[in-house]
């Protein structure tokens, strides 16, 4: 069987790549992952696991419909967007072929359920340009590959915008739980050291070429994910983070996620991070990496306002301002210059 590797770049020739393997697919679709890590994986994903993840998504939002595209169809959530348009049987709207994003929202069919998908950072910015009015137009936008700001989510439904958290990697064919509840058919367990683990028909086939990594987290119908999470009384999946993003700072455990968040609420702060520095009295040291539109914080603040919603052992022991916190296209971080800066902050 031969497999079909779809390219950042034109998406109407994504597609039309697309269309024909949608009625006849001769091997898999080969996705890579976003490397935030290093080096990407190359996923296999069947067009049964694709066309099950785009039935999934469709149910849950209530109905197909029509799709805008505005994000790089090289990597999973572009390419689902393609995806879920085939199974609807819809043309999408392509931002890109537009001279601006409020034109191609403009140029959506008129009584067509409407849909579109976005990072965090695509949000932010029109939240900070006063333009979430036009995702009104939308009867759900997705937004994931990176976790979104409480006030930024707060300030879209004040906007009557219908925001839908997805949470899901590449080996899932995209999101499979929304707004903390797995879509029809995807299962969740969490295993004995908080880690969580997937199931369900829209899970991959495998790493192309690495029959061992594949073993590793694929077991049993179970794919094994690199995120802590835990379930509520009602089983929604709370993500906590990844399992590397937990440090040991003094004997204590300090998920770097929950100060990430917390830092995002200070005052003058428009983006931030926490990150783990190897210190030779603690082991650790929490740092926040602070993107601010004014004076830097100071440290005494920075530590009363984190512990004024978690242990105070979780607070930052150090404060660095930051031009702008490391990303990739699709607004995760980028793991790899985020270690560089961390190995230059503990020199």
């Amino acid at each position: 069987m031969s497999s079909l590797r779809p390219v950042s770049g034109d998406a109407r020739a994504v597609l039309a790549l697309l269309r024909t393997w949608w009625t006849a697919p001769d091997g898999p679709l080969v996705v890579a992952t976003s490397g935030s890590t290093g080096e990407p994986k190359r996923v296999l994903l069947s067009r049964r696991a694709l066309a099950a993840s785009a039935a999934a998504t469709h149910a849950r939002l209530g109905g197909s419909g029509t799709w805008l595209l505005d994000l790089p169809v090289g990597r999973i959530a572009g390419l689902q967007v393609l995806v879920r348009s085939l199974a609807a049987g819809a043309e999408p709207v392509v931002a890109g072929e537009h001279e601006s994003f409020d034109a191609a929202v403009e140029a959506m069919p008129p009584s067509d359920r409407a849909y579109t998908a976005l990072v965090p950072t695509q949000l932010h910015r029109l939240a900070a340009s006063g333009r979430l009015d036009l995702l009104r137009r939308f009867d759900a936008v997705l937004v994931g590959g990176a976790a979104t700001r409480t006030d930024l989510l707060r300030v879209a439904a004040d906007e009557g915008v219908r925001v839908v958290r997805t949470y899901g990697m590449t080996e899932t064919s995209g999101g499979c739980v929304y707004d903390g509840v797995p879509l029809d058919g995807v299962g969740i367990r969490i295993d004995t050291d908080g880690r969580v683990h997937l199931a369900g028909p829209m899970l991959f086939d495998g790493y192309e070429g690495d029959p061992e990594p594949t073993a590793a987290v694929l077991v049993d119908g179970w794919f094994r994910t690199d995120d802590l999470g835990r379930l509520d009384a009602d089983g929604r999946l709370d993500v906590l983070g990844r399992a590397d993003d937990v440090v040991v700072s003094g004997g204590v455990n300090v998920p770097l996620p929950a100060v990430t968040d917390a830092l995002l609420g200070l005052p003058g702060v428009v983006d931030a991070v926490a990150v783990g520095v190897p210190d030779d009295a603690w082991g650790t040291v929490v740092v926040a990496g602070l993107v601010c539109d004014g004076p830097t914080p100071d440290l005494d603040a920075v530590r009363d306002h984190v512990a004024a919603r978690l242990p105070r052992e979780w607070a930052p022991r150090s404060v660095v301002r930051l031009d702008a916190i490391p990303r990739l296209p699709g607004g995760k971080l980028d793991r790899v210059a985020l270690r560089h800066w961390t190995e230059e902050a503990s020199r």
